[in-house]
Order: structure tokens, then C-alpha cells, then sequence
């Protein structure tokens, strides 16, 4: 196997860490821009990602000048990367000398800088597009075809890992969520027992006791149930 497959099979390997629960997404995607780098007949390369909103920002870069490039793209709204993520399909432009028509910002930048020829490709499962990755050349001449599928299969690979870190954060949350919701009924049915055998009311009434005082003092329930029941806060005083 030579080094560029070995490379390729560990990125691949990689996606299995992003279920791990301290797993850096931020470095996973540096790591796989610098990989593109490696693997392909290109300059450089970067990762853009849509944010809650849906605008793009940009989540890795292979150099500083890449991030630059792709900062002034965003800015402008106008390159391959914003053009990827708009319409969910591959772009591709082997000549940015004569691309000023279709990116008139963003194509005399890149030149400036250095490039001669960009690609981006969308960064998709099924019909979810999450951002793009962006390829650029400083040598003339476009990539070939098994380039662009390498390409392709790890802005796929980007996809997949960034998906599952998601899920699996979002999961964690709502266990987190779940877990403090049954711990906070415990506290709150401690309270209402508190209350109760204070003033002779009964559970419900304690409750509302409890509920009406957290609102008229601007306080989560929660909060106001566990000054009850550590002491902190006296049944009196949630009383009147």
C-alpha cells in the first residue's frame, strides 16, 4: 500500500472517532483539509460550514493565506466555495484568469494571491448540504478525474463525521436534559413534603405554594424547590 493510500485509510479510520465523547471536531477538520493537501494535486484547501442561520463560515483552512482567501470570499459572497454551498453542486473552474464574469470579486483575488484554478465540492448526505469543501491550484491545468473523486469522498467522510459528532452531542444534551428533569422532580416532591408538614397543606396545594412563589420572585422552580428542601429557604417565607 503506498503512503498516499495509507494516509487516505486512516482518514476514513478517523471518522470513527468523532463518537468518541471528547472528540475535537476542530482539529478533525484541519486535519482533513491538510490531508487534501497531501493526497491531492492541489495548493490548498478549506472547509466551510453553514451555521444555525444557514450562512457559511469558514471551519478549516490548510494556511493562513487559504483562510484569508476564503474570509474575502465569504465577504463578498462571491467564489466557489459560496456558488458549492447555493446551488449543491460541484464547481469547477480551470482558469480563474478568465473567471471574472462568473466571480468578478472573488476571481481577481485568488489570482493576485496566487491561484490559477479552484474546485469545491459539496459537503452532502442524501439531501442535507452542511457546507463545501474548496480546492484551489497555483499550477495551471485542472485535477483529474480520480483526484476529484478522492476529493469528493472526503468532503463525504467531513460530512458524515461532523453529522455524527452532532447527533451524538444532541443526544448527550437531551440525556443531560432528561436526567436533570428526573432529578429535579425528585428535589421538587422533596420540597412539596417540606411544605406540606409545615402549614398542613396538601401535595397539590404545596406545589401551587411552591409554583406561585417561583413566579412572583422571577425564579426557575427548580431552583426554588432545592432552597426548600436544603434549608436555604424557609417554608415560611415561600408561605407568606
Amino acid at each position: 500500500m503506498t503512503s498516499r493510500e495509507t494516509l487516505l485509510a486512516q482518514t476514513f479510520v478517523d471518522v470513527s472517532d468523532t463518537l468518541v465523547a471528547d472528540f475535537d471536531v476542530v482539529d478533525f477538520l484541519a486535519v482533513l483539509a491538510e490531508r487534501c493537501v497531501e493526497f491531492l494535486d492541489v495548493s490548498e484547501a478549506g472547509l466551510m460550514l453553514a451555521d444555525a442561520s444557514g450562512g457559511l463560515r469558514v471551519a478549516a483552512s490548510s494556511s493562513q493565506t487559504m483562510n484569508l482567501l476564503e474570509l474575502f470570499e465569504l465577504q463578498h459572497s462571491d467564489g466557489p466555495c459560496v456558488e458549492c454551498y447555493r446551488t449543491k453542486a460541484p464547481v469547477r473552474e480551470e482558469d480563474l484568469h478568465k473567471a471574472t464574469g462568473r466571480w468578478p470579486v472573488f476571481a481577481p483575488e485568488a489570482v493576485t494571491v496566487g491561484f490559477t484554478s479552484a474546485y469545491a465540492l459539496p459537503m452532502r448526505l442524501r439531501d442535507q448540504v452542511i457546507g463545501s469543501l474548496n480546492l484551489l491550484r497555483a499550477k495551471p491545468g485542472g485535477l483529474d478525474d480520480d483526484d476529484l473523486l478522492i476529493a469528493q469522498a472526503l468532503a463525504d467522510v467531513a460530512t458524515i463525521g461532523i453529522l455524527q459528532h452532532r447527533a451524538a452531542s444532541e443526544q448527550r444534551l437531551i440525556s443531560e436534559q432528561l436526567q436533570f428533569a428526573l432529578n429535579s422532580r425528585i428535589v421538587i416532591e422533596q420540597a412539596k413534603g417540606v411544605l406540606s408538614a409545615s402549614a398542613d397543606l396538601d401535595m397539590d396545594a404545596a406545589f401551587q405554594a411552591m409554583r406561585q412563589y417561583a413566579r412572583n420572585h422571577n425564579q426557575r422552580l427548580t431552583d426554588v424547590a432545592g432552597g426548600i428542601a436544603d434549608g436555604s429557604l424557609a417554608a415560611s417565607t415561600v408561605l407568606g
